[in-house]
């Protein structure tokens, strides 16, 4: 039985604390790397190519895992999911943290990986069922805030316990505040109103009975459909955006504390000051700029752009003599935190509006997955690149040059077939989580009215504003 307490409008901001402290909480390690990096370098013998391996791998699962959990997410209850994620996230840090070696380092971080798959799309999923249009991207700001504020209080404690008491004692920190994480979860969250009326989803969809015939399961939707997604001109913008801030984004978190070390020459511990200072920074950008996003008339997608042209800025200028002292490279350290980390929640929140109904998980899942492919790819491409030039000139100039690719490419894709699009997904959206025009109830559960528009070529429009092919 539903406590009375989450049928409550204001529980929708206890939902999200505790979406935002499991989100911390899982990603308190992961995010923490960076911060290691003089600890486990000289620990460990590591080059600074094997440290960003350690990164990836604590990434490479999701490719594929990001996928599965959307789909799950789309079926079962997210409740369940996230918090059983955020266990395996502890169960594997605890290995880790009885590893012999770097090999065996890694492989308990694969094991971190599978957990970790649930952290992203199941709290943005949890999060965007609470809230409306009018408040979307301004509580998925918040939410989103949460994997920088576990980096930066990783940036602060980490390194003063690895210097204390070792490497081995990082993860065993990382497995208790992961295993906090599922447990606030488990017990705290809820499901909108709306949509815990319903029964939990069938194994398969069920066809609405039709006159004549009785209502009937339908096939999950084949692994194609998900390709012909990817074609859809939203989600190439979705694509482009995300892997190439993605990229920037884990070239931040891997290379600040070396470079401050090695370039600057600040010490490891206020190296990784700068880094948390760069965290905190992103915890503003990714409310701030979500914020915003909800304001802004010409779109979130706009807020995503301007993110993209901030951090090419950015990564140039630590390439120049401006990236050698102190004085300088910090505030810019800082500013690529704001907008470096802060994109994030305007583009999650822009995803979650784009999904046809019923399928937001798999549409954030899809997104998410792309986005791993430069997350897993970009550690130790970086780290290499750095060990053979002895230097972070050409490093900051690789991730310059491919953010500001990924900007002119996403702005030539955002002209094609936006509007009818645009006023699909918005209608569909509204139709699936509540909002102005729209009672707050699930169209996609068996039986709900779903009318298809039809669109310039007489052609059906599902709702969200994904056509359906035929044939």
């Amino acid at each position: 039985m539903r406590s009375a307490i989450a049928d409550r409008p204001r529980y929708r901001w206890a939902v999200l604390g505790v979406a935002t402290f499991a989100q911390a909480a899982t990603c308190f390690f992961v995010q923490g790397i960076g911060s290691l990096g003089p600890a486990l370098r000289s620990g460990l013998s590591l080059s600074t190519g094997q440290l960003g391996l350690l990164l990836s791998a604590a990434q490479l699962v999701p490719l594929v895992g990001l996928l599965v959990v959307g789909r799950l997410l789309d079926r079962y209850d997210e409740r369940w999911i996230v918090g059983a994620g955020a266990c395996v996230v502890a169960a594997g840090l605890a290995l880790g943290a009885m590893a012999p070696g770097y090999g065996t380092l890694l492989l308990a971080l694969l094991v971190v990986g599978a957990g970790y798959s649930s952290a992203q799309p199941g709290g943005s999923k949890s999060v965007a069922g609470w809230f409306d249009a009018s408040q979307r991207g301004l509580a998925m700001g918040i939410r989103q805030a949460g994997l920088p504020l576990g980096g930066a209080l990783a940036a602060a404690v980490q390194p003063v316990l690895a210097a204390t008491f070792g490497w081995r004692a990082t993860l065993v920190s990382g497995a208790l505040v992961a295993f906090a994480g599922a447990v606030v979860f488990l017990a705290a969250y809820r499901r909108p109103p709306a949509l815990s009326a319903q029964p939990v989803r069938p194994a398969l969809p069920v066809q609405p009975a039709q006159p004549g015939r009785p209502a009937a399961p339908t096939a999950p939707p084949p692994a194609g459909s998900r390709l012909r997604m990817l074609r859809e001109p939203v989600m190439v913008r979705i694509v482009l955006s995300g892997a190439s801030l993605a990229t920037a984004q884990s070239g931040i978190l891997v290379l600040t504390v070396l470079h401050l070390h090695d370039s600057a020459g600040l010490g490891a511990g206020s190296a990784a000051l700068v880094l948390m200072a760069a965290q905190c920074a992103g915890i503003a950008g990714r409310i701030g700029l979500a914020a915003w996003s909800d304001r802004a008339r010409s779109g979130r997608h706009t807020t995503v752009l301007t993110c993209m042209a901030a951090v090419t800025a950015g990564t140039l200028a630590l390439a120049t003599p401006l990236g050698a002292h102190p004085v300088t490279a910090c505030p810019l350290f800082v500013l690529l935190g704001f907008f470096g980390f802060g994109w994030y929640g305007p583009w999650v929140a822009h995803v979650t509006e784009s999904a046809p109904p019923g399928r937001t998980g798999s549409v954030l899942g899809l997104a998410m997955a792309a986005n791993q492919v430069a997350v897993v790819l970009a550690p130790p491409a970086l780290g290499l690149l750095r060990d053979a030039t002895r230097g972070f000139a050409l490093p900051w100039c690789l991730l310059a040059a491919l953010t500001a690719a990924g900007l002119a490419a996403t702005a030539l894709a955002g002209g094609r077939g936006e509007g009818r699009q645009q006023r699909g997904w918005r209608e569909g959206r509204e139709r699936e989580v509540g909002g102005p025009d729209f009672p707050r109830t699930a169209p996609d559960r068996p039986g709900a009215p779903s009318p298809l528009p039809a669109d310039g070529d007489g052609g059906p429009v599902a709702p969200g504003g994904w056509r359906e092919r035929r044939g």
